[in-house]
């Protein structure tokens, strides 16, 4: 027999790995490569800020570097310790493991020093104009824009200001302190953005020393440029941002003196598409709405699209870093269909889940002809994708709790479970039969409460009948007496428009500028949590938190936090097929 071929098509690489081969070739940066994840901690980390952990730990993997993690703290009103734990346990759960822990807040007295420098060199005034005078003298990208009647004001009346801006004394919105570039510049972000402003508000790491606070712009180049960072990896919304990133960077390079080419010892800023998915909202201050309305409950609320919800939900990070895999990484904007993530999810699991009998919707069947009290036990293969994950035993007895869809009374042709006459395997068991009549008993009000069937007697794997034809499928079940109530949480979208963003904005603009929850509750979904009271086999109480598992013919589902061994309750993950 022909060997067959074990060569597999390497992939291509993305851009943004061959801009960084293209950097060590040069011998830039010393030919090091180093990285930064530097999220915000004033919210949970949603499935878009694994796509950029993903590229920002993976390069560095990738290259022998190393990545930092850098918490953009300076916005102290949002921020809290909550969050900077949960990012940690994120980017942990995902795989990756960070250099350092670090902080803007850690810089904030090199960016002070820096600023004083510049407001001396020229390059940096305090502007007394409120923010509506700021904006309306920025002009428009066709129109220049006025300058300040403050920016040429003495430097060191600009010092003094700076000074008082941290006092304490200055009302938030009085001062601010401005670069100064070029107010005609075709680039908006150089018409002399804002490096500083007051805020008066104590910092959760550095107490009551900063009442004045940098802006994100003015603080984010020079971290990196102190830190080492030899490849900064942003998303798209700051391409237009990065020849500002490089002028700040050049200017903290020219102040420190430090005499390194620029061109070969800088950190290099490249940009990638967001991760956009249909039946999703992304933005954190929406999704605190939701958190804040009740509307879920908590950040990782299965239904959220955070990493901690999707971990509750039951994905997998293995899942979650293939479907970042398959979108890949672009320089322009696209919307990904959120089936391609479930089927990405459904096929990480589908190697891991272990296979266990549930029933979700259940009706009772009586095998007529097996003898009450008698029990027969199985094995049952946990997962038939891994030998190596063996078998648990399942109890086989004369009343079985078995799905209601499985069970027609009056079944078409084409029906090919359970009805009068009709044939159908029992998984692990026996071929059963239901009677042509009286093969089911109603209550008062015309609800099948029993279903009847007989055995057909050496039908099991392995005896004598075991390879006998039917036209029936196999169907699952659990014993009555050998098996566990449990709560299912059926978890669905929870939105039920594709693009929830544009619908929002859109109502909110027609209705009155509405805003909030109020702008948002007429595209969510009504029926995104069903719960259900189900059987599940007693092997299910041996679960873990988190595990994964198969309910067979229904879906995925995982152990949920609330789960004890008195109250199992367990989350749907996806079905097993995509049923949009």
């Amino acid at each position: 027999m022909e060997e067959v071929s074990k060569t597999v098509e390497k992939k291509s690489k993305n851009f943004i790995e061959l801009k960084v081969e293209e950097d060590l070739a040069a011998g830039k940066n010393g030919k090091r490569v180093q990285t930064r994840f530097p999220p915000e901690p004033n919210g949970y980390l949603h499935i878009g800020h694994a796509k950029a952990i993903a590229i920002d730990f993976g390069i560095a993997q990738q290259y022998g570097g190393v990545c930092n993690l850098r918490m953009d703290d300076t916005n102290p009103q949002k921020e809290d310790t909550e969050y900077v734990e949960a990012i940690k346990k994120d980017i942990e759960w995902l795989g990756f493991k960070w250099g350092d822990i670090l902080y803007a807040s850690d810089y904030f007295q090199q960016l002070w020093d820096l600023a004083v420098a510049l407001i001396k060199q020229g390059k940096a005034y305090v502007d007394e104009q409120s923010a509506e005078q700021i904006a309306a003298q920025k002009g428009t990208p066709t129109q220049a824009g006025i300058e300040s009647p403050y920016r040429n004001r003495p430097i060191e009346e600009s010092l003094r200001l700076f000074e008082e801006m941290n006092s304490g004394n200055i009302e938030p919105g009085r001062m601010v302190l401005r670069a100064k570039i070029d107010m005609a510049s075709d680039n908006m972000h150089f018409r002399d953005p804002i490096m500083y402003r007051v805020l008066n508000i104590p910092h959760w790491r550095t107490g009551n020393k900063w009442n004045a606070y940098p802006m994100y712009d003015y603080t984010h180049g020079q971290c990196d440029y102190w830190e080492g960072v030899t490849h900064s990896i942003c998303t798209l919304e700051f391409v237009p941002h990065r020849p500002l990133y490089d002028l700040f960077v050049d200017w903290a390079k020219q102040v420190a003196g430090d005499d390194q080419p620029l061109d070969d010892n800088r950190p290099r800023q490249y940009e990638f598409n967001k991760l956009n998915l249909t039946h999703i909202l992304l933005s954190k201050r929406n999704l605190l709405v939701l958190v804040k309305e009740g509307i879920v409950n908590g950040w990782d609320d299965p239904r959220m699209p955070t990493i901690c919800g999707y971990r509750r939900r039951g994905y997998s990070p293995e899942g979650i870093l293939s479907f970042i895999d398959k979108i890949g990484y672009t320089t322009f904007d696209a919307l990904n269909q959120m089936s391609l993530f479930e089927s990405a999810v459904r096929d990480d699991l589908n190697k891991r889940a272990l296979r266990v009998s549930a029933v979700v919707d259940p009706v009772k069947l009586v095998i007529t002809n097996f003898p009450e009290g008698e029990v027969e036990v199985y094995d049952a293969v946990n997962n038939p994708e891994n030998e190596a994950d063996g078998t648990h035993q399942i109890e086989f007895s004369r009343e079985l709790w078995i799905e209601r869809e499985d069970f027609m009374e009056d079944a078409p042709k084409k029906f090919f479970r359970l009805g009068p006459g009709k044939e159908v395997r029992l998984k692990n068991s026996y071929i059963i039969r239901c009677p042509e009549e009286n093969c089911c008993k109603k209550d008062e009000n015309g609800n099948i409460v029993e279903i009847y069937a007989e055995l057909i007697p050496d039908t099991k794997t392995g005896q004598a009948n075991s390879d006998m034809k039917i036209k029936g499928k196999t169907i699952h079940w659990v014993s009555c007496n050998h098996c566990l109530e449990a709560e299912v949480r059926n978890y669905d979208r929870l939105w039920n428009v594709e693009n929830p963003r544009d619908a929002v904005a859109n109502y909110s603009k027609e209705n009155g500028d509405i805003r909030g929850i109020d702008a948002m509750r007429p595209f969510l979904n009504p029926h995104s949590l069903e719960i259900k009271k189900a059987y599940v086999e007693k092997w299910c109480a041996t679960r873990k938190t988190l595990d994964y598992l198969q309910f067979q013919r229904i879906g995925y589902y995982t152990v949920d936090y609330d789960s004890t061994p008195e109250h199992l309750v367990f989350n749907r993950t996806v079905t097993l097929k995509d049923s949009k």
